[in-house]
């Protein structure tokens, strides 16, 4: 019943606001069109305020959960017309407040004292407000001026109703829409589902913000403001408080004589950074999240806040991710293609030669352009346009991660629209997979897996010695068998492994022996010990085509 009211609602927000005369009927299913067109809600209602203006309205009315989706269309100018891109950025930080006594009334209870005994100055109207929470200037008792992040209130009971209508929607679009079970939509809406009930709990945020900073300690590419963790709990957040110019603000940037070029530059690099060196990336760098410190007009440098949404990549998707753009940026789509069925992301059974004249296809015309002349957001729809033909499903575990390329494009030609994507991310993608299978880095990701191994490895033997005379078992099944080639060859496959087990065995008794004292093993192991102790590891892993 609750869903049915929720739908109600959004019809009626839907009429009101006459968002049907913005929509292409011809672009919509037929069931769509019909609902809109005897929504009870639009009689009477008079298209007066200009359209992007009710859009945005009616999203604010809509709530958390499309409010985030308006911030996401402000940020694809390429999409949008511009007077609707031009007022859906308003959602970023001008949400309508929610009363000055209800905040200050959140933060003593979270934090148990008065406002006035907690802080020296507590500025009542709201620097911002966003979908989620709004922010309040103050300063501490001790002179540091901070910013107060305020979770709006009974926000959550809002979230879930929507989310649980964004479900019935997916299983419906599952099942009636032609190729919607590609899109994988319940799949989709459940990683949605966690990413923004992660956003209610500020602490988390705060977690994020630390882990960020301390990422990027340095702060040559990017500076992310100090915690207070004294004055955090679940539904507020204190922070340093920090000056710079909106990321939008390009007139203001340009008077200072602001390099655009190098601040563009360093927003691929700092998402690179983030993707590949430390598998933490921050998933909601739309324009209102990101300000410039431009003192030094030469030397730009980023501001981030607000690290609710964060994403991380498998040690597995960060190779595989790495080497399709590589790929992809060397034109060898017979790489991509390959890449794309070892990793699973299209089903075993595609033709290798039929994906690489799909793929190059679709990247050709996107080479040697600037990225203003290139959308991403078409280069997705081209990508699921070939999907259909090999059945490749979206992967949820990519989506924040595609969710962050769309802003930084959006990023990208706010600031600097000749800039060369490719050019500026190609070399940094190979200096990490260079410097990942550098021998230095092969010897501390052996390091850090040795103990694991040794600790595992008086058991060895007793496996080997359990697998051969498994394999001495044969059923009687198979000694009935008329196949004598198939059994003969699974008798070929078990000796080589017994062989090869056997010999890491002996590796692994070998590397101990090297070792002149057994307390502590590992400072003592020899470079000999370390060579026995990979050779064991080659010869005992499991091999697919043996088992």
């Amino acid at each position: 019943m609750s869903r049915l009211l929720r739908l109600g609602r959004i019809l009626k927000v839907v009429g009101r606001h006459r968002l049907d005369d913005i929509i292409d009927a011809d672009r919509v299913p037929r069931g769509v069109r019909l609902a809109l067109h005897l929504n009870p809600f639009r009689l009477g209602a008079r298209a007066e305020a200009q359209r992007a203006r009710r859009l945005r309205q009616a999203l604010e009315e809509l709530g958390p959960v499309f409010i985030k989706f308006g911030q996401m269309l402000s940020t694809r100018r390429d999409l949008m017309p511009e007077d609707i891109a031009d007022e859906l950025a308003r959602l970023q930080d001008q949400v309508p407040a929610f009363p000055a006594p209800q905040s200050r009334d959140i933060i003593e209870k979270a934090l148990g004292e008065p406002v006035d005994r907690l802080f020296a100055r507590f500025d009542a109207t709201p620097m911002a407000s966003a979908s989620v929470a709004q922010v309040h200037a103050a300063q501490l008792q001790d002179g540091r001026e901070v910013v107060i992040k305020v979770l709006r209130p009974d926000i959550e009971p809002v979230i879930r109703q929507d989310i649980a209508l964004l479900f019935l929607l997916a299983r419906l679009a599952e099942r009636f829409l032609r190729d919607g079970w590609r899109l994988r939509p319940v799949a989709l809406v459940a990683d949605y589902e966690q990413v923004i009930l992660d956003e209610l709990d500020l602490g988390r945020e705060a977690a994020n913000a630390s882990q960020l900073r301390r990422n990027f300690a340095d702060g040559r590419l990017v500076y992310v403001p100090e915690v207070h963790w004294a004055y955090t709990r679940r539904n507020v957040y204190v922070m340093e408080r920090i000056h710079g110019i909106p990321v939008t603000d390009l007139d203001t940037l340009r008077q200072r004589g602001t390099n655009l070029k190098l601040l563009a530059e360093r927003g691929v690099e700092i998402f690179f950074t983030q993707v590949f060196r430390d598998s933490f990336f921050h998933a909601d760098m739309h324009p209102g999240n990101i300000f410039i410190n431009a003192d030094d007009p030469a030397d730009p440098r980023y501001i981030a806040i607000d690290c609710a949404i964060i994403g991380s990549l498998s040690e597995a998707d960060q190779y595989y991710l790495a080497r399709n753009l590589l790929g992809i940026f060397q034109r060898d789509y017979h790489e991509v293609a390959r890449l794309h069925v070892e990793c699973g992301w299209v089903p075993p059974e595609t033709r290798v030669e039929d994906f690489e004249a799909a793929m190059r296809a679709v990247c050709e015309p996107i080479f040697e352009k600037p990225i203003s002349e290139i959308s991403f957001g078409q280069l997705l729809v081209y990508l699921f346009s070939t999907a259909r033909r090999f059945d490749m499903e979206v992967q949820p575990s990519l989506i924040l991660l595609q969710k962050t390329l769309l802003n930084i494009e959006g990023l990208g030609r706010q600031l600097y629209p000749q800039l060369n994507l490719w050019d500026t991310a190609q070399p940094f993608l190979e200096n990490w997979l260079r410097e990942r299978y550098s021998p230095q880095q092969m010897v501390k990701r052996l390091q850090y897996h040795v103990p694991s191994w040794l600790e595992r490895l008086p058991q060895v033997p007793d496996a080997v010695f359990e697998q051969l005379l498994g394999n001495r078992q044969v059923p009687a099944a198979n000694r009935r068998s008329s196949d004598g080639a198939m059994r003969r060859q699974q008798q070929r496959l078990a000796a080589r492994r017994q062989r090869r087990q056997v010999a890491g065995v002996a590796c692994a008794g070998g590397a101990l022996l090297t070792v002149p004292s057994v307390q502590p093993l590992l400072s003592t192991l020899t470079p000999a010990g370390w060579f026995l102790i990979a050779l064991a590891v080659v010869l005992l892993w499991p091999r697919a085509q043996e088992d």
